[in-house]
């Protein structure tokens, strides 16, 4: 369990990765109390010397024994790391909060969003769970329309950058950008398909039901994260030409009427939401716009007119860092808050 102290001591294990950069960036900016920041990501990083508060920081290589003395780790590392080194570090004294899809589902480990559920952040027993992408920023628009309305059912479509593959995707969209506007030929090696100017109804395997694993993904994190299992949840979740920043169309069906007026309204006074909802001006959010930013935006807002009570929303936000990074480090603030 973590102990009450002035400063910690710190590690992001995946730290050369896209969001490992961006946690090392973001214990920076929101003056994280770190006494000392390690880094560790593959044997061929060893060496690798990255900023921190204008320090140049090695990277290292994990070990049995990396953990020791260390209080809060940040894993962006991916599953197969995390289910190896994870519990080593818990077993260490370490809390860990790791970003992959391992231990989400795990019913020994809450998956928390801060502005969410912070209270499950007690019981954990040293993993703690960040959440998909997709289902951060959805989860954070559902919460307060739920806590008045009762949500019953939630059918979402994504439309996710590439960032949330990684670097290589990446590069492989500016590539591919850049040969097809001078009439080169493209490599496809990152999608089955060409990503440059074109979409993809495909994020992650299929699954004998027909949907991807991302979609299952925000069907049961949903439920696990709002802690109440009877919400329907359905998504469709597609892979668009964008660097940085997810956008979701988010249809809601309440068991309470709630008008489009009242969400807006509601929505506005939450905490790590921006309204943007001026039809009249153009104004809606836009990845552009949620770039570099922590909240997630909500605009479109308007009410379903097929069904009773129904809201229709567009919900935006930067994938690396309320969709990772940053809620991995609230979910580290909420921890200190909590430690006597």
């Amino acid at each position: 369990m973590l102990k009450k102290k002035e400063k910690y001591v710190v590690a992001v294990v995946g730290a050369t990765g896209a969001v490992g950069n961006e946690m090392i960036a973001v214990l920076e900016e929101r003056d994280f109390p770190v006494e000392t920041l390690r880094l560790f990501a593959s044997e061929r990083s060893e060496g690798v010397l990255l900023k921190f508060k204008g320090q140049d920081i090695p990277v290292e290589t994990l070990k049995e024994d990396c953990f020791n003395g260390i209080d809060i780790a940040l894993f962006p590392a991916g599953a197969e790391r995390s289910k190896i080194w994870a519990p080593v570090a818990a077993k260490s004294g370490c809390v860990v909060v790791d970003n992959s899809s391992q231990w989400r589902m795990d019913p020994e480990v809450p998956l928390v969003v801060p502005e969410v559920n912070p209270h499950d952040l007690k019981w954990h027993k040293g993993i703690i769970a960040n959440p998909n992408c997709s289902t951060i920023q959805m989860v954070v628009a559902l919460k307060p329309i739920h806590d008045v309305a009762k949500i019953k059912r939630v059918v979402v479509t994504t439309f996710q950058a590439v960032s949330g593959t990684g670097k290589k995707a990446m590069d492989e969209l500016l590539q591919q950008t850049v040969a097809l506007l001078n009439f080169k030929d493209i490599e496809i090696k990152v999608y089955p398909h060409q990503i440059a100017f074109n979409v993809l109804p495909h994020i992650d395997k299929f699954l004998e039901n027909g949907y991807t694993k991302e979609e299952m993904k925000m069907v049961n994190e949903t439920k696990k994260i709002m802690g109440d299992p009877s919400i329907r949840v359905t998504a469709t979740t597609v892979r668009v030409p964008v660097f940085r920043g997810h956008s979701e169309s988010v249809n809601i069906e309440t068991e309470k009427k709630i008008t489009a007026q009242e969400v807006r309204e509601l929505l506005s006074k939450s905490p790590g939401i921006v309204v943007i909802d001026n039809p009249e001006k153009n104004e809606y959010p836009l990845p552009i716009y949620a770039s570099g930013k922590d909240e997630v935006f909500v605009g479109r807002i308007r009410e379903d007119e097929s069904i009773e009570n129904g809201i229709n929303m567009w919900v935006v936000s930067d994938n690396l860092r309320k969709g990772a990074a940053l809620n991995a480090v609230q979910i580290a603030e909420e921890l200190i808050k909590m430690t006597a």
